[in-house]
């Protein structure tokens, strides 16, 4: 099962939207920074409880179908039908609400694609999506899936063959033929007609990653922009334009599980704050490894006895500033950040690779008066979540195995 990248030089960019930025669908004039910021925080825990095939017991930290920080501009079809989709790292198949026959016409019709073909049962493409609770339609002929969420919402539908193109960031589109996806007839819950899908990007054999293969050399990269930064466009690279070289670049190995392929896992073995150095034990799951790197959680996630030990120290070290709390109540440790404010230096020691966290990384922007430390207590999983990896690119190298990081200004790429 692969797709193959139309374009010269086996590299391209697109551009990621993060959910609450003026250009995407899904913001909310009317809700306040500090209403987003705590939101964005429960969808961190929301994405725990799918992580952990547990089912979330409370409402305010359930996952939805919307659940997601970055968004895609995508087409499927010939001719294209413009789609807006979730980039997903915590996520494998591909998949859109289609169009039933009294359905939306902002929906995918496939009836409307001479491009469209659906799946046998017998195709390695429906094996590859088992783990999607893929089975086989009524009379025999053609491979369905099914994805349920934590919300008790749900997608069902045929798995087809599809021309997908992305919108690259030279303007040119980058077409991938024969791009296996879930076409959903029976989409049930809190799907918002505002994004009407999602792009895994995940380890398993479904995902895009896996699906362009060869072509794109097993390697992409991204790097994101500040919540705060006055240019909410991030980047998505693929091929030889995910390349991660230079000064300044720190490796450290990329860790699978074979029980859990979707997942990135790595070996963090500390966090220092200050001369202090605190020992990271993290989730006993990913074989060797601790924590899983995700893009489309907004914060590091932490057992319990861990964020105590890290918050007392941030607490301790910090001078100047007035400690003050949160107005949604959400995060526990947070300050006015005026001018007398200073953090203490903190760095992640991942194995192999040191990595100095800047303020951006280590406190998040709930308004003009409130900064809060962007970590949160969780006994479930542990997760590195993107504010710690804001201004980095983050290089993923599946056949070396090796996650690199480099700092860079991510509003000038």
């Amino acid at each position: 099962m692969s797709a193959f990248v139309d374009a010269q030089s086996g590299g391209f960019s697109i551009n990621l939207v993060h959910r609450d930025s003026e250009g995407s669908p899904f913001y909310n004039p009317k809700e306040t920074p500090a209403r987003r910021v705590g939101n964005a925080g429960r969808r961190s825990i929301g994405r725990v409880h799918r992580f952990s095939h547990m089912h979330p017991s409370d409402p305010d930290a359930q996952l939805t179908a919307n659940n997601g920080e970055y968004l895609v501009n995508i087409s499927l079809g010939t001719p294209p039908f413009p789609i807006v989709a979730i980039a997903d790292t915590g996520s494998d198949i591909i998949w859109t609400q289609c169009r039933n026959l009294a359905g939306p016409k902002r929906l995918f019709d496939p009836k409307s694609s001479s491009s469209y073909r659906t799946v046998s049962c017998s195709s390695n493409a429906c094996n590859s999506l088992q783990s999607e609770g893929s089975s086989c339609s009524s009379d025999g002929s053609v491979c369905e899936y099914q994805v349920s969420y934590g919300d008790q919402s749900h997608t069902q539908g045929d798995v087809a063959a599809e021309t997908l193109t992305l919108e690259s960031k030279t303007g040119n589109p980058v077409a991938l033929p024969k791009t296996v996806i879930g076409c959903g007839h029976d989409n049930a819950g809190t799907f918002s007609p505002k994004g009407s899908g999602i792009v895994g990007l995940g380890g398993g054999p479904a995902s895009l990653v896996s699906q362009l293969g060869s072509s794109i050399g097993g390697k992409f990269s991204y790097c994101m922009v500040p919540y705060a930064a006055a240019k909410p466009t991030s980047t998505m690279n693929f091929g030889t334009n995910a390349v991660v070289s230079g000064n300044g670049v720190l490796s450290t190995p990329l860790i699978s599980d074979p029980s859990q392929p979707t997942f990135y896992f790595l070996q963090l073995e500390a966090v220092s704050v200050g001369s202090k150095k605190i020992a990271f034990q993290g989730s006993s799951i990913g074989g060797s490894g601790n924590i899983i790197i995700d893009s489309g959680t907004t914060l590091t996630l932490v057992p319990t006895d861990f964020f105590s030990q890290l918050s007392d120290a941030v607490e301790t070290q910090v001078t100047g500033g007035t400690k003050t709390s949160d107005p949604e109540g959400f995060f526990s440790l947070c300050y006015v950040p005026d001018s007398s404010l200073k953090l203490p230096p903190v760095t992640a020691h991942f194995k192999g690779a040191d990595v100095v966290l800047t303020s951006d990384n280590i406190f998040i922007q709930v308004n003009d008066k409130v900064v809060c430390l962007a970590f949160y207590a969780n006994d479930q999983l542990s997760i590195y979540g993107n504010v710690a990896q804001q201004n980095f690119l983050i290089g993923y190298d599946l056949p070396k195995q090796t996650l690199s990081f480099k700092p860079t200004d991510c509003t000038n790429t």
